[in-house]
Formats: structure tokens, C-alpha cells, sequence
């Protein structure tokens, strides 16, 4: 199953029947909501309307100020490396809208019994069971100095199943450093137990650099793959690096 939402792609890979019609639209109504309500780039958007100033957030819709709380939750959690707020004061919620849709397709596989599956929404990246053939399902991580090689691949099973990666090799300069915040990596991995987790301690700690890492890693059960700028890579003990 591949979907276009969310200005990417979204795929689903599975070891058991093909997901039925419903299933689809399903996963794409919960990925094609959270676009229309939390979408800068949609003028039409409720978080367009937040920014344009028609619209306070205390007048917003629940899912708004739920979704707008869970960041502030992040943002302290990260000591400020994670953030919602812009640098021009704009509130952007796809730190984690993208993450939370993902988790929310996930919940959904779950519920309906699906057992053995790997959903990939723009490189956040949620797996469940087994990958054909019985084996672990693996997730390749692009070299950020050479977009057309993989560093290596990791495993993405058992506890920790959901990996996310964050870095400017794609988009540019998108990610918000923190004041005088070094850039110590160009690229981070992170491997966590829910995606949420994962996709956003990979972005504090490119907006934190080192600090940020080693906060992160004494703070959550994750695994850690960072390239630095000269493409040297440093790995917590548990993430032997790929090459």
C-alpha cells in the first residue's frame, strides 16, 4: 500500500493479506485529518488560520490544543531543544503531527489484528512482528554526504521497533537550533519504542547537538546512530555503528 499525504509518501508493507479497500482508506483518512487541521503549507488548514492571526489557539478545536500541548510537553522534556515555536514566532506543529499519525495508523494495524507489518511515513518508520520470511524487519539509513549510498541498515523489532531519522541533507537548514547551539551532526538516528519518541529526540538533538544527545540517551531507552559534519559516526553502546 502507498499513499501521497502529508507531502510524502506512505507505505505499508505487510506479511499477511494484501490490507482490504476500508483498511486503506482508513490510514489515509487519519493521515489526510491531520494535513488538513495542522498543515502550514494549506492556507485552508486550522493551523494556517492560527498563524495568519484569524484564529487564536484558545479557540481552537481540542485536537489542536491537545496536539499543541503534547509538543510543549516534548519542549520541556528536551530542555527547549524541541520546540513548536519558530524563530518568527509562528506556532509549527510537524514536530510531531507526522510521528503521532504514524502511531495512530499503527494503533489502528493493531486493532484490527494485523501482527506482521512495517509502515513508513517520509522516513518515520513503525514496525510490528516479522518481515517476510520470518526475519527481523531492517531499516537502511542513508549516508547524508552521499544521498544515493546507505550507511548500513538496523533492526527494527521486538521493544524498540520504531526508528526515526532527522537531518538537513533533503530539506536545507529546516531544523531550529537552539541559541548558540553547535552543529555537532548532520544526521540522526534514533530507535525507540513508539515513534513519537523516536522522531522527536532525533530532531532535539540535531537542534542540540551533543548536549542534547547525552540527555537524550540517560533520559530515554533508545539507540542512537549520529554522523558529524565530516561523516565520522558516534553510536550509544547499544547501536553498533553500520559501517
Amino acid at each position: 500500500m502507498i499513499l501521497q499525504t502529508m507531502g510524502t509518501v506512505v507505505s505499508l508493507t505487510s506479511t499477511e493479506a494484501e490490507p482490504e479497500e476500508t483498511l486503506k482508506n482508513s490510514i489515509e483518512e487519519i493521515f489526510s485529518t491531520a494535513d488538513r487541521t495542522f498543515s502550514l503549507y494549506r492556507e485552508d488548514s486550522e493551523l494556517s488560520r492560527i498563524a495568519a492571526g484569524n484564529l487564536s489557539l484558545a479557540d481552537s478545536s481540542t485536537a489542536m490544543k491537545q496536539m499543541y500541548s503534547l509538543a510543549l510537553d516534548w519542549r520541556t522534556a528536551t530542555e527547549g531543544a524541541f520546540t513548536p515555536h519558530r524563530p518568527d514566532a509562528v506556532v509549527d506543529l510537524s514536530g510531531v503531527v507526522k510521528a503521532w499519525a504514524t502511531a495512530a495508523a499503527g494503533d489502528l494495524l493493531v486493532s484490527l489484528g494485523h501482527r506482521n507489518w512495517c509502515l513508513n511515513a517520509g522516513g518515520d518508520v513503525l514496525c510490528s512482528g516479522t518481515a517476510p520470511g520470518g526475519v527481523p524487519w531492517s531499516v537502511g539509513i542513508v549516508d547524508p554526504l552521499d544521498r544515493r549510498s546507505l550507511l548500513g541498515s538496523i533492526d527494527a523489532s521486538g521493544e524498540r521497533a520504531a526508528v526515526a531519522t532527522s537531518g538537513n541533507a533533503e530539506r536545507g537548514e529546516h531544523i531550529w537550533r537552539l541559541p548558540g547551539g553547535s552543529k555537532d551532526f548532520v544526521q540522526v538516528t534514533v530507535r525507540a519504542q513508539d515513534i513519537i519518541t523516536a522522531d522527536v529526540l532525533a530532531t532535539a538533538i540535531i537542534a542540540g547537538g551533543q548536549r542534547s544527545l547525552d540527555h537524550a540517551s540517560s533520559g530515554w531507552p533508545i539507540d542512537v546512530l549520529a554522523v558529524r559534519p565530516d561523516g565520522s559516526l558516534l553510536a550509544t553502546p547499544g547501536f553498533t555503528p553500520p559501517r
